[in-house]
Formats: C-alpha cells, structure tokens, sequence
C-alpha cells in the first residue's frame, strides 16, 4: 500500500511539474495566471513569481490584476524577498484603493522594508526608510486593525537607531576619551529623552565625568569633579536604585575625598 501511495504522489508530481513547464512555454496568458493562481494557493510561491513575472505587463489595467498583483507582492513577501515585495505592495495600495486587500498592502509594504533593516552595529539607512514609511501607514490609516503592529514596529525600529547612537556615544568613553563621550552621552540624551539606555547614557556620562576629574591637572580637578558630582546626582535621581548604584557609590566615594582637600 505504501508503495502504491508513493507511486501516485510521484505520478501528481510529475504531472504537476509537466504543467507548470507547459504553462512557462506557453502564450497564452490566461493558461499562466490560471496554473501561477493554483501554485500560489498550494504555496510554492517561487515557482508562482516566474509565471506572474512573465504575465505582469500583459495584465495591467484588465479586471484580474487586481488578484494577479495581490498574489503577486505576497509571493515576494513569502519568498523573503523584501525589496520586490514592498514595492508591489506599495504599487497595489495606489493603483487599487478601493480594494478590500488596500489596507493589508498598505501596511505591509512598510513592513516589508522593516524586515530589511539591519542589526544595529550596522548602516541604518533602511530601517530610517521603514520608519517614515510604517509612520505615513499611521497618518494615513490611523484607525487600522494593523495599527497596534504598525506602532510596535516603529518601536522597536527607533530603538535599534538609539541603541546605535547610544553605542557611538558610549564609544568615546570605551577608548578613554572622556570629553568627547561627555558631548556625546549629553547630545544622546537630549535627543532621546524617553530612551530605554537613558540610565545606561547617565551612568556612562558620570563615569566619563569621573574620570575626566579624577586624572585632571590640579588647576582643573575641583571643577570637573563637581562636574561628576551633578552628574551622579542626575543618575541617581533617574532611578535611586539603579543598577549601576554599587560602582556609582565606590565613584563618588573617592570624589568626595579628593574634594575635601579644595576645601582646606
């Protein structure tokens, strides 16, 4: 019996295959988008994006391409082919909108270009794109069921970019310049106020400003001591108990006592 059933799977398989080499060769457009539909809703999508590719001009303006170019962008999108897919689906949402599938392409055209945004370390230029396109989604559609999903994205989208400025900043303090991590971590965290690596920047800044006291020249210490001092005050007031609390304290400890002698 199982030999029987393996027999016929391969038979289907055969025939199938032989259909869709037929459909290739084939004129008639109507024979691509009929055998390109059937292999789109049984998931070979690769196999659906050669047909749709050959019949795509010949179709546009006619009554099926609306379904053609629908199929069409999700199939890209299927394949993780990302660029392709948020450019048809964003040529879907402006030549059809009034389709029931306008919204859907809508959101993910921007979403397509959100899954081409790289790890942070790297050039952010895509997910910059992602951002004010999933943004224009919002403006456009703001009472949309993908509103909840559009906004998470450029969530974690911004954060990606502010743990990339963070780390920049952070940088400067790693190869021990201090003053340009002090204008940095400042600029960081004027810009992103709300930042979830704002007690990380505070923390860094203060150590940075440790620092910089600390190794300074006599006539320069008391100043940028106190400097340090604000700026553990400015953690400390962030989150009393931070994490950072243990080696803050051992900080200023020593703060504090090189302080005492500009006191004498």
């Amino acid at each position: 019996m199982k030999k029987i059933i393996s027999l016929l799977l391969l038979t289907v398989l055969f025939v199938s295959c032989s259909e869709y080499q037929k459909a290739l060769k084939n004129d008639d457009v109507a024979v691509k988008f009929e055998m390109g539909t059937k292999l789109y809703e049984a998931g070979k999508y690769t196999k659906a994006i050669r047909l749709f590719e050959q019949i795509a001009p010949a179709y546009r303006g006619k009554p099926q391409a609306e379904k053609l170019f629908y199929m069409f962008a999700q199939s890209y999108y299927k394949t993780g082919q990302y660029y392709l897919a948020g450019y048809q689906f964003e040529s879907f949402a402006s030549g059809y909108p009034k389709s029931e599938k306008v919204q859907e392409a809508a959101y993910l055209g921007p979403k397509s270009y959100s899954m081409l945004s790289p790890v942070y370390s790297l050039d952010q230029t895509d997910t910059y794109k992602a951002i004010d396109k999933l943004q224009s989604f919002i403006d456009t559609y703001p009472n949309s069921e993908y509103l909840p999903e559009a906004n998470e994205a450029v969530r974690v989208l911004s954060e990606k970019i502010e743990k990339k400025v963070f780390e920049n900043a952070k940088g400067y303090n790693t190869i021990s310049d201090y003053k340009s991590a002090l204008v940095a971590l400042d600029n960081f965290i004027a810009d992103y106020p709300g930042t979830p690596f704002k007690e990380d920047a505070l923390y860094y800044k203060f150590e940075s400003a440790y620092q910089l006291g600390i190794n300074s020249v006599e006539s320069k210490k008391e100043e940028r001591l106190n400097v340090a001092k604000t700026a553990y005050t400015s953690l400390i007031r962030f989150n009393a108990g931070t994490k950072y609390k243990g080696k803050a304290n051992e900080m200023l400890a020593l703060i504090e006592q090189d302080l005492q002698k500009f006191t004498k």
